[in-house]
């Protein structure tokens, strides 16, 4: 942009950050020898019979807007979904809102909550969007680090002591992107009951929560007196392969769903009607194909993290999502010297810590959604970075 232009831009837009991931990868989509650990998007292909729900829905002339809030037939397919697998009910009618994407719901979800200086807790690090898109509604940013000692969990005292006056919303991500941390059902009391202690309103980000490992995963808006302050949203994207659908949805209060509506109408004015089709199927027909996907992913979970380990990278076991996130910090380069080097000199992409806040400074997010070939060969290919690094010979796996 001149620097005529450069003038007009909003003064919040101007000192926002371009995404550490994206602008990373872009160089990566010029190379294709390498090997990408990177973006969080599942390898699968979307199950053929949700696909051909929206080639018949297409074929129907399905090609028009629908009701602001998403067809009533999705609303209410989405109802019994969310009461089978997470234990809330919601009514279609008024506490069900479809969106474009995950990422739209939160948006809209902060738009119409937060005022101009308005508090929003968040645990890091975190997804890239979360620090940004406070900062687009003029709210103000706290946040509560985790760490790798604590498997990245959300630690109750930490988030009591980085509480301040003016805090509005908290937003929680779990399993969590890019560490994999998880909360129990014990440590979401303790956090359900600062919530409520502190009038928090809670986004309640569970987007991967089918892809949980080890034991079930809890909703933070089951236990007693949360649902009434909480926004759980979800989406089609990570379970289901379908990222390329773009359709996510915000379940929560009528006068909470009523108010995002408001806001997601005069922007977004509707999901895609495709998509909302094919997510229709998806929810009836689906939970075996997530069952088999979930299966592959803790293969390579198992295996890719102890090969990070193997290999002198100390890396935690995540309990969900697809992300290994080992600590590189031993080799005197930053996450982004090191994610930088790996690529050029071995053909391996990973994303810098840095990028999903300061306080993932010393790591990198490898992600397993990739094929286990791959992610074998990239082992060796990191193998080889390392010795370049500290002249220790490792073994290969091929």
């Amino acid at each position: 942009m001149s620097d005529t232009s450069q003038r007009f831009v909003a003064r919040h837009v101007t000192g926002l950050p371009r995404s550490g991931i994206r602008d990373f990868f872009a160089i990566v989509a010029q190379m294709p020898e390498a090997i990408s650990l990177g973006i969080g998007e599942p390898d699968f292909v979307t199950p053929w019979h949700i696909r051909e729900a929206a080639i018949f829905a297409l074929e129907q002339g399905k090609t028009h807007y629908t009701d602001n809030r998403g067809l009533l037939g999705l609303r209410k397919a989405i109802a019994p979904y969310v009461e089978k697998h997470f234990g809330l009910s919601y009514r279609p009618d008024d506490e069900i809102l479809t969106t474009v994407g995950v990422s739209e719901a939160l948006d809209i979800a902060l738009r119409a909550l937060v005022n101009p200086g308005d508090k929003v807790i968040y645990h890091e690090p975190c997804y890239v969007s979360y620090h940004p898109s406070i900062t687009l509604v003029h709210g103000l940013g706290v946040p509560v680090v985790t760490s790798a000692k604590d498997q990245f969990a959300l630690d109750p005292a930490a988030l009591a002591a980085a509480w301040q006056p003016g805090c509005k919303v908290l937003i929680l991500n779990f399993p969590t992107n890019p560490t994999g941390g998880v909360a129990d059902r014990k440590r979401l009391e303790a956090i359900a009951k600062f919530a409520i202690e502190k009038d928090l309103v809670v986004l309640s980000d569970e987007i991967y929560a089918e892809l949980t490992f080890e034991g079930g995963h809890v909703s933070i808006a089951s236990l007693p007196g949360m649902k009434e302050r909480t926004v759980f949203l979800h989406g089609m994207s990570k379970a289901f392969a379908m990222t390329g659908f773009r359709l996510g949805y915000a379940c929560g209060p009528a006068a909470l769903i009523e108010a995002m509506m408001k806001v997601h109408q005069y922007s977004m004015m509707c999901a895609p009607i495709l998509s909302q089709y094919a997510a229709i199927e998806a929810f009836k027909h689906g939970d075996e194909d997530v069952a088999h996907m979930r299966d592959k992913y803790h293969q390579r979970r198992d295996y890719i993290v102890a090969r990070f380990n193997e290999l002198g990278l100390p890396c935690h076991l995540p309990k969900g999502a697809f992300y290994a996130f080992p600590d590189v910090s031993k080799f005197g380069l930053s996450s982004m010297e090191f994610a930088t080097r790996l690529l050029k000199e071995q053909k391996v992409a990973v994303v810098p810590g840095t990028a999903f806040g300061p306080s993932g400074a010393g790591f990198v997010r490898a992600s397993f959604s990739t094929g286990y070939e791959r992610i074998i060969e990239a082992g060796d290919r990191i193998a080889r970075f390392l010795e370049t690094l500290d002249g220790q010979p490792r073994a290969r796996k091929q």
